[in-house]
C-alpha cells in the first residue's frame, strides 16, 4: 500500500511518474447484491471512522468535515489533516496545485523528508484547521475536541514512517483534544498494513493485501477506544455483507474517484431493530476490491465486533484511474481544491451513504 504511488523506487521523481500510470484489475464477485443502501434507522450522530494509509487521511478529513456526527476516528499509518496542502494552494489553478500537493504528500507527509522545512508541523496545521472551521468549510472545532482518537504506526513501517503518525497525534492535541482521549500505539512490529490477531501475512510485511498477523486485534482495539467497553466479538460473522451501488450517491459529483460498487456489513440485530451505530472503514491505496478482493472487508475483524455491538460497518470503495492507479482516497486534491472541506466529492458521497442508512424503514 503505497498511498499516492504504485511502489516506492529509488527517488521521489519515479514515484510521481508512477502516480499517473494506469493499472487494470478485475473486480471480485459481490457477496450480496442490492441497489442502494437499506434504510435501517441507524443512529448517525454516533458515527465513527477509521482508515489506513490514504484511508487514514480520508478518515481524518471526514471527521473534520462532519465533526457534528463523528464521535471518534482511527488513523492507521496516516498523518495529520491537511498535511499535503501546498502553500500555493490558494494562488495556483488546478492541476498545478494538485501536483504540488502530491509532491508534498510523498516527501513530507509519508517519508518525513521535509521535517527541516516544517512539514508536517502539527501546530501550524491545527491553526489552519481552526481557520477553515471559522470560514464554515468544516464543522466547528468544538465538535472535534470531545472525539476519541486512536492512532497506530507499525514500528517496521517504511511507507508512512512513525514520525508522521506521531505528528497526527500532536495535531489532535494542538486542536485541544485531551490526552486522555488520544491512544497512540507504536509498539507493534508491523509493516505498512492493517493488523489482526490471526489473519494475514507476516507481521512486518508491507504488501498486498496489506493485512498482517501481529497477534493484535486492531479492529477491536480501535472500536473499543472510540466507543468504550464493548461486548466480546462473535466467533464468526453472523450478519451479511451487502454490495450496493455507489453511483446513487455520486450522480452529481465529478470527478469523484469512487468505484461503482461499495459494501456494507449489516448485523442481524441491525436489520431487526433501529438505532445501530455506523462505522466507516476506509481502505488504503492498493487495498480496494479491484486490487485485493474482499481481504480488507472480511479479514480485518470488523464484522465480528459489529455483530455483538450493533454496529453497521460501511466499506466505501475508491476507483482505479490513470491519475490514481492504486485507488487511493483523495488526500492531495485530485478531485478538486475542495478536497479538505465538507464539499469534497468523496466526503459528500459517504455522508449521503450514512444518511441513507439512517433513514427509517418505509421513509
Amino acid at each position: 500500500m503505497t498511498m499516492a504511488l504504485p511502489k516506492f523506487r529509488s527517488s521521489c521523481e519515479s514515484a510521481l511518474i508512477a502516480a499517473v500510470v494506469g493499472l487494470i484489475a478485475g473486480a471480485c464477485e459481490p457477496t450480496d447484491s442490492t441497489g442502494g443502501l437499506p434504510p435501517l434507522g441507524a443512529k448517525i450522530d454516533a458515527t465513527s471512522v477509521s482508515g489506513i494509509s490514504s484511508g487514514a487521511y480520508m478518515a481524518g478529513q471526514f471527521e473534520m468535515a462532519h465533526a457534528k456526527i463523528v464521535t471518534g476516528a482511527a488513523i492507521i499509518a496516516g498523518g495529520p489533516y491537511g498535511c499535503s496542502q501546498s502553500v500555493f494552494a490558494d494562488t495556483l489553478p488546478a492541476p498545478g496545485t494538485e501536483f504540488l500537493n502530491l509532491s508534498k504528500a510523498v516527501n513530507g507527509c509519508m517519508l518525513n523528508n521535509l521535517a527541516m522545512w516544517g512539514v508536517a508541523d502539527p501546530q501550524m496545521l491545527a491553526d489552519r484547521t481552526k481557520a477553515r472551521a471559522e470560514r464554515g468549510e468544516i464543522d466547528p472545532i468544538t465538535d472535534v475536541i470531545g472525539d476519541r482518537i486512536y492512532l497506530f504506526t507499525g514500528s517496521e513501517d517504511r511507507t508512512v514512517v512513525p514520525a508522521i503518525v506521531k505528528a497526527a497525534a500532536d495535531f489532535y492535541a494542538a486542536l485541544g483534544v485531551p490526552q486522555t482521549n488520544i491512544n497512540f500505539v507504536d509498539t507493534v512490529p508491523a509493516g505498512h498494513a492493517f493488523v489482526t490477531n490471526e489473519d494475514g501475512a507476516a507481521c512486518d510485511r508491507s504488501g498486498e493485501p496489506y493485512v498482517v498477523d501481529c497477534d493484535y486485534d486492531q479492529a477491536g482495539a480501535l472500536l473499543t477506544h472510540i466507543y468504550g467497553k464493548l461486548e466480546a466479538p462473535s466467533a464468526s460473522p453472523q450478519g451479511k455483507w451487502v454490495e450496493f451501488d455507489q453511483r446513487l450517491y455520486t450522480q452529481d459529483l465529478s470527478p469523484d474517484g469512487m468505484a461503482d460498487r461499495g459494501v456494507v456489513y449489516i448485523p442481524e440485530s441491525c436489520r431487526a431493530q433501529a438505532g445501530c451505530r455506523i462505522h466507516v472503514a476506509y481502505h488504503g491505496c492498493g487495498q480496494n476490491r479491484e486490487k485485493v478482493g474482499d481481504a480488507f472487508i472480511k479479514d480485518t475483524g470488523f464484522a465480528r465486533w459489529a455483530d455483538t455491538n450493533r454496529i453497521i460497518v460501511l466499506f466505501p470503495q475508491a476507483q482505479i484511474a490513470p491519475f490514481n492507479p492504486q485507488a487511493c482516497w483523495d488526500w492531495w486534491g485530485y478531485t478538486g481544491p475542495a478536497y479538505l472541506t465538507r464539499k469534497a466529492p468523496q466526503i459528500v458521497a459517504v455522508f449521503r451513504m450514512i444518511e441513507a442508512l439512517g433513514r427509517q424503514t418505509g421513509a
